[in-house]
Formats: C-alpha cells, structure tokens, sequence
C-alpha cells in the first residue's frame, strides 16, 4: 500500500552543478511541469542531468524531482534553484519527471512517436504525494501543465526531414491526467 499523498520521502541526490544555479524566492513558483524522461531508467537519467550543456553557466538540464517506476522520489535540484526544464517558463516553474520510456531511443524518428509504457500505480500515488507537499510549501502555486503543454515546437524527424513531429510530447497521452488533476488542487495550463 502507497503511503498518504502527505507522507512522500524525498532522497536528496544533487546534481553536482547545483550550486551554479541562480536562486528564487518559493513565491516565485506558480507553475510545475510533469514530464518524463524518455530513457529506460533512473540511472540513465541521472546521467544525462549531469551533463554540462551550457558552457557560460556549467549547468545542464534536469527537473527538480524524479519519480521512479516504484514511486521513489529523488530531488536532484531544490525548488529554489531555477533548473532548466522547459523552454521559456523555467523562472516560474519547477520540474517533476517521470521515468517512463517515453520515444526512446529515435526521440525524433517519424516512425517512433507512439508513447506505449504506462505510468504505474506507485508512480502516480507518489506524484500526488509530492504535489501535496509542493502546495504546502510553495505558496503561490496554482497551476500544472504538461511539457508537451508549453513546448509545442514541431522540427524535421530524424528519419524523414520533410515530416515535422512534435519536439516534446510528454508526459504523453498515457498520463493519467484525470485521476491527477482530480487530485492534486491545481489548475492545468490551456
């Protein structure tokens, strides 16, 4: 049985180029974004959040809190350090992902955009548990979206340039937004 939504344990695990992230007051965070990670599991994860992508800062891409297949959750950015998680809301919000196959590994490849893994039970109790304490310890938060909510850019596949697909497609249609939003109190983005 899943613990309460209010009982969620949090592994702490930084990335090691935490610190170089700038710094925002918990009023400044209305928005959280779900993804998922797209790759086949938590390790592979954390070994493309430690990957330094942006030379002038030394920092790379991650969310905030990831949320295992078991419904274990690891922050790896705390949420008052702005990760770089979703292009053009990164300020506002913060990132929660999903380990979920997602596309891997043809991202891109028009012949690959079907999400097939579903999130499991555990997955989704702990983000709820996680969302509950976020709402008591974020005070303006008020909204959700999904990645694909935010990020609707469409580029050339990989296989077949003159067919454009979605850059970003998660959480994916597999998430279980009724049951989330049903009971998480807030709001999801247009």
């Amino acid at each position: 049985m899943s613990p309460p939504p209010d009982e969620t344990a949090i592994r702490v695990d930084h990335l090691p180029y935490v610190a170089r992230l700038e710094t925002r007051p918990p009023e400044a965070i209305d928005l959280v974004v779900i993804h998922c990670t797209e790759l086949p599991d938590l390790a592979a994860a954390r070994a493309y959040g430690e990957r330094v992508l942006y030379d002038a800062s030394g920092t790379g891409n991650s969310g905030h809190w990831y949320v295992d297949r078991d419904g274990s959750v690891v922050e790896y950015v705390p949420a008052t350090r702005i990760a770089h998680h979703v292009r053009g809301h990164n300020p506002r919000s913060v990132g929660i992902e999903l380990v979920n196959t997602g596309r891997y590994p043809r991202w891109l490849d028009a012949d690959h955009q079907a999400m097939e893994e579903r999130y499991t039970d555990a997955q989704v109790d702990a983000l709820l548990g996680l969302l509950a304490k976020l709402r008591r310890e974020l005070p303006a938060l008020r909204h959700i979206a999904g990645h694909e909510d935010l990020d609707t850019e469409r580029v050339p596949a990989g296989d077949d340039p003159s067919v454009r697909v979605a850059r970003k497609r998660d959480p994916g249609p597999l998430f279980p937004w009724p049951r989330v939003l049903a009971a998480c109190g807030l709001h999801r983005l247009p």
